[in-house]
């Protein structure tokens, strides 16, 4: 009886610690400020993004051009920060689209803790935004999401459908990615979920899935499978796949197979560039 309790009492103590200390295994924010934009974006701009729950998050904002409004909404992944996203951002400009790079609360100098739901109020303040101060108009709005970033687009889509949505290297939920990762089943502890197969539905528009055939943290399986979730919605569905590109690969996360897919979704739903 001795030895039963004190496995379980073990146990519990392994869920308590679990459930208390699991997001320092979920997100890895580089909290250095990253600096100015315009030393690293040129044309770039600083901005403060206002959250509704009160919070002031510095992100970087690249104004499209005259001649093509659609602007591109980055939710990053749970590592760095932004300026190691500024070579996205540039290239993104160069292909004629304007770009606002996001840092979550806790990234890059901003204040807070990365949460699910603290996530959610970052990007609607990046939404806000960009349809607001800036004058983006809403249907020119694309959103890109990278690994955990998808999660954040997707449940934004909910209550501010894109024209259009990229998603690299996205899981069908965060329990599943834990599994696959993991191998074992860890849904029923988790605080944060990221539904993003639950959550593709709200887009009404074109889809771009951007997947690395050699990803070791998301496996291709996970985002094939959110692809032909979108399909079997009836959502326009552009799939694309890096052959060999692991998850954190230039050639996946800044390459031409992710530009190229941007502009394709892009031109779309909007008709430019």
């Amino acid at each position: 009886m001795g030895v039963l309790v004190a496995v379980v009492v073990v146990v519990v103590l392994l869920v308590v610690v679990l459930w208390l200390g699991q997001r320092t295994l979920i997100y890895f924010p580089d909290t250095s400020r990253p600096g100015s934009a315009a030393d690293m974006l040129p044309g770039g701009q600083d901005v403060l993004l206002t959250t509704q729950d009160g919070l002031e998050l510095g992100a970087w904002y690249l104004p499209a051009p005259a001649a093509c409004p659609t602007t591109v909404l980055v939710a990053p992944g749970n590592g760095g920060n932004r300026a190691g996203r500024a070579g996205l951002a540039r290239a993104i400009g160069d292909r004629g689209l304007g770009v606002l790079l996001l840092d979550y609360r806790g990234y890059g100098g901003n204040p807070g803790r990365p949460s699910e739901q603290g996530l959610a109020h970052d990007a609607r303040a990046a939404h806000a935004f960009l349809t607001g101060e800036a004058g983006v108009p809403e249907e020119a709005l694309v959103y890109l999401g990278e690994s955990i970033g998808t999660g954040v687009v997707t449940a934004l889509a909910v209550d501010h459908p894109p024209a259009a949505m990229v998603l690299r290297s996205p899981f069908t939920s965060l329990a599943d990615a834990g599994r696959a990762a993991y191998g074992v089943p860890l849904g029923w502890v988790l605080r944060d979920h990221f539904p993003v197969a639950r959550d593709i539905a709200a887009t009404p528009g074109p889809l771009a899935v951007v997947l690395g055939s050699g990803d070791t943290i998301v496996p291709a399986a996970l985002s094939r499978e959110v692809a032909q979730t979108a399909r079997a919605g009836g959502l326009d569905v552009l799939e694309v796949e890096v052959e060999g590109a692991d998850h954190n690969d230039l050639e996946l996360s800044q390459g031409p197979a992710l530009l190229d897919a941007l502009v394709e979704v892009s031109r779309r739903a909007t008709s430019c560039p």
